[in-house]
């Protein structure tokens, strides 16, 4: 279905490609992924080599990175992050979300985090790490929020195809503790069967997109149509899924892959706006993700990082860097 992969350019540039991953249609019709490449990082010099000099720390490495909910891969200087230290990177964005949104669908939508192989599979296969392929080079898998619950999920269930994974504050366990998940899951599961598309209460109340969209008090541009203000509406499958994702977690995914889990040192899940959103996450509480890390395998670096919010990649200075740089430390043991 995807053999002849046509890249075109991207939204964002100069610098980046995209290609669309067809994939196979649902109750609300065609479906659709798209992988984002950047141009592959500068060569390694003759000089260089002859000289002895060490090359970077992933020169033979392919990285994939997967967004989180109501989100898309905006975030350039993530790439060129990756690129300096000699990879060749990618992104993804996942069925209904961003690039891959289509007229006729429900934004964001799916019932079984495990759909999300299918776009993932053929996006490896593009990368050249297909189950077909076997290439001498690295794979570093690095997702943030649900992407980082998803990814999480794949590697566990696809032992030895990764050689890390970098999760961003990955949703890795209910806001309210596992407590409340255990007690809400079952209703919300029999509600799931009946009326699958239900809509519940949605808390997103425009925070987070206020401390990170340029327009307002943060700094970055985004398109907001792929990443709205009050975010896409929670349905009943989408969030039994995420559940029973949590569920998982919970009972130990036992990867054996080294894994970084990035987060900030403090949560602030409020619904009226304070400064102080702009250095902590609004999202997830970060101390119940951080003991849950635990449970995701037996190499797993929990790095906290002050003042960053919910994408450390899109904090502010100095804990943007201090992300990048927790990243470079732990390539350094593990990579």
């Amino acid at each position: 279905m995807n053999t002849q992969l046509e890249w075109q350019p991207d939204i964002l540039g100069p610098g980046f490609e995209q290609t669309t991953l067809h994939l196979k249609s649902d109750d609300e019709g065609d479906c659709v992924a798209t992988l984002v490449r950047a141009d592959p990082p500068a060569p390694r010099r003759l000089r260089d080599r002859l000289r002895g000099k060490p090359a970077p720390l992933a020169h033979d490495t392919d990285v994939l990175y997967i967004h989180g909910w109501q989100d898309y891969f905006f975030q350039t200087h993530l790439a060129d992050y990756w690129r300096e230290q000699g990879a060749q990177f990618y992104a993804l964005d996942l069925r209904k979300y961003g690039r891959s949104i289509r007229p006729h669908q429900t934004p964001g939508y799916v019932e079984d985090l495990a759909t999300y192989d299918e776009e993932i599979e053929i996006a490896l296969a593009a990368m050249g790490h297909g189950h077909q392929h076997h290439t001498p080079r690295k794979l570093v898998l690095v997702g943030h929020s649900t992407g980082g619950l998803v990814l999480s999920l794949w590697v566990a269930r696809h032992p030895g195809r990764a050689s890390a994974l970098v999760l961003n504050s990955p949703w890795l366990e209910y806001q309210l503790t596992s407590a409340v998940r255990r007690a809400a899951a079952p209703v919300l599961g029999i509600q799931a069967k009946i009326k699958p598309k239900a809509q519940l209460v949605n808390i997103d109340f425009g925070l987070y997109n206020r401390a990170t969209s340029i327009h307002r008090d943060g700094e970055w541009e985004f398109n907001e149509q792929w990443r709205p203000g009050g975010g896409f509406s929670v349905r009943s499958a989408w969030m039994s899924a995420i559940l029973a994702g949590h569920a998982t977690v919970a009972k130990g995914l036992g990867i054996t892959d080294p894994v970084l889990v990035q987060l900030s040192d403090k949560s602030l899940l409020v619904p009226r706006w304070n400064p102080e959103m702009m250095r902590c996450d609004v999202a997830i509480d970060v101390d119940i993700v951080a003991a849950r890390s635990r449970n995701l395998g037996n190499i797993v670096t929990i790095a906290r990082i002050p003042g960053a919010m919910h994408d450390v990649t899109l904090s502010q200075q100095p804990a943007r860097q201090q992300s990048f740089d927790a990243i470079t430390q732990w390539m350094r043991a593990y990579l």
